[in-house]
């Protein structure tokens, strides 16, 4: 295959479904819906995420390269072994004669707001686009789980259900790190992962590595940390890239949620760094920490913070932009250099920013904009890290993408006084390394310019505001038809935000009385482990704790 290899997604936990639900929705959006693997020949290598198949009836499949672990209830009326192998003529040619009991489970209802989405098929119209029906405004708040928006057909061998805890409900919850950490103790449960990791892996000509979608706030860290540790022991070697993601709000009138949310970020980031190439939190909120900060502002962008269907859409965008690096079909980086690139000197967590989407106006060129966004950080943070102003960066890996390729470079006449030194360059590329240059001149960059846009069709919610077809900004409202794609500015960088971040997690955790919260203990989790976490979190936070590259 092209690319740098395959890759194999796991996605642990809901929150981490809503945002996989967007990003599959998005990659499909790519692909134009196509069924057939060799559709199009773009700047991105699909065949880095899916893989080919064929149902029992010969028909060729295209399917994500994909496990997700999620709880009871959470499917809704989406089957676990999906709709695509499955052959209703086979159904009806079993027959028994003899004597039956019924044993039936209840049946999860469609969500009834979302019934004229699910059952609309789309159609392609003349420019190539699949158009399926929004979800109305006033409508989001009705989508509970991710499989009421996902539109995408799954391999049966990709959900593997906990069927021990509850997700909905007061009780049979999987609430704290060490009950995620349990389930893949259990044979059941690490035996059915295997059986699905081998099938993955054994099938792929090259596998680069796995990039795991997870849970941070819930008992779902736990999962992720072993699930991370059984691809270390097992697949020694390859990238193991784990995207820890955490929903916008918190509830000031939980206090319980609020202290496991904690203790479950803590120990899921110090365990999933000890056996990933890198990790990165993953959220549109202020900060990690119990101190309620607001939820990070786009000014082109209006969403609403408690609705997960939003946040996990942008979080979904800046996720498919920074990715890029390992999915190009052309010059890929692969998740191991990408990750060697980035952690170096112990510094395995990392953060992540976008600018979504990039604000181009129309007749404006990549230098003009870039000299309007101006700053050291013109990204909005996505790391739950705080304002990343005045703070340094050790490395960063930037992506712009959805940039046509005449608006590349300066359109001047000549002979016009240049605006700045980018107005000079004669590439796209060149305009890019060199703002980056001029912003942190000391700082290790890897950076990468594709026409290729982001898709924001539907399911995809309305967030914008004053954007053309194509995401461009606009002076007045929009006009015509919704926005389809838009560019996006992204980064990951290695930040000594981390110092403070991680210092403050530990400095949090001292002040605790783990004597009211002894249930987090009976979980699984012994005071001993504790005492290391604690040690483990100051470590990493002394890795970033100065260094060149100022960002201020």
């Amino acid at each position: 295959m092209a690319g740098a290899g395959e890759v194999l997604t796991l996605q642990l936990g809901h929150f981490a479904g809503f945002v996989g639900a967007h990003w599959w929705n998005q990659q499909d959006a790519a692909l134009g819906r196509g069924t057939s693997a060799k559709e199009s020949l773009g700047e991105l290598c699909p065949d880095v995420l899916y893989r080919t198949g064929q149902t029992l009836h010969g028909q060729e499949t295209y399917t994500p390269r994909l496990i997700l672990m999620d709880l009871k209830g959470s499917l809704n009326s989406l089957k676990e072994e999906g709709g695509l192998y499955w052959d209703k003529q086979l159904d009806a040619a079993v027959a028994w004669h003899g004597k039956l009991t019924t044993h039936k489970e209840e049946v999860y209802p469609q969500n009834p707001h979302l019934q004229d989405l699910l059952s609309a098929e789309g159609v392609r119209s003349s420019d190539g686009f699949w158009r399926v029906k929004s979800i109305p405004n006033g409508k989001e708040s009705s989508v509970r789980v991710w499989s009421d928006f996902l539109r995408v057909h799954l391999h049966p061998r990709s959900i593997c259900m906990i069927q021990k805890y509850n997700h909905d409900g007061e009780t049979g919850r999987l609430e704290a790190f060490g009950q995620g950490e349990s389930v893949l103790k259990e044979p059941r449960y690490l035996e059915e992962l295997e059986d699905r990791l081998h099938f993955y892996v054994e099938e792929c000509d090259y596998l680069q590595g796995f990039q795991i979608l997870c849970d941070l706030h819930d008992g779902f860290s736990g999962v992720g940390a072993k699930a991370a540790e059984l691809l270390q022991d097992e697949y020694s070697g390859r990238g193991i890239i784990t995207w820890g993601l955490i929903p916008g709000s918190c509830s000031l009138g939980e206090p319980q949620k609020n202290i496991y949310r904690l203790l479950n970020t803590a120990f899921g980031l110090v365990h999933l760094t000890a056996y990933s190439s890198f990790v990165c939190p993953l959220s549109l909120g202020g900060s990690l920490g119990l101190r309620p900060q607001p939820p990070v502002n786009f000014p082109h962008l209006h969403y609403d913070a408690t609705l997960p269907f939003h946040c996990s859409a942008i979080l979904a965008t800046a996720l498919d932009t920074v990715t890029v690096p390992y999915r190009l079909r052309s010059s890929p980086v692969s998740m191991v250099h990408l990750a060697n690139m980035l952690t170096f000197s112990g510094k395995k967590v990392v953060t992540a920013g976008a600018v979504i989407p990039f604000p181009l106006v129309p007749g404006q060129s990549l230098p003009d904009a870039l000299v309007q966004l101006g700053g050291a950080t013109p990204w909005t943070p996505l790391s739950a890290c705080g304002n990343p102003s005045g703070t340094h960066c050790f490395a960063q890996s930037v992506v712009l993408r959805g940039i046509d390729r005449a608006c590349h470079t300066s359109q001047l006449t000549p002979g016009t006084p240049l605006p700045s030194p980018l107005h000079a360059c004669t590439t796209g590329e060149e305009v890019l390394a060199q703002y980056l240059h001029q912003q942190q001149p000391r700082v290790t960059s890897s950076s990468h310019l594709l026409l290729t846009p982001c898709r924001v069709a539907p399911p995809y919610p309305y967030l914008f505001s004053s954007l053309s077809q194509q995401g461009m900004v606009l002076d007045g409202p929009p006009r015509g038809t919704a926005v389809h794609s838009i560019p996006v500015f992204g980064a990951l960088c290695s930040s000594s935000s981390l110092h403070q971040t991680l210092g403050g997690l530990a400095t949090e955790l001292t002040k605790l009385d783990l004597r009211r919260w002894a249930s987090f203990l009976d979980a699984g989790v012994e005071q001993d482990e504790m005492e290391e976490l604690l040690q483990e979190l100051h470590s990493l936070a002394q890795c970033y704790q100065d260094g060149g590259g100022l960002m201020d």
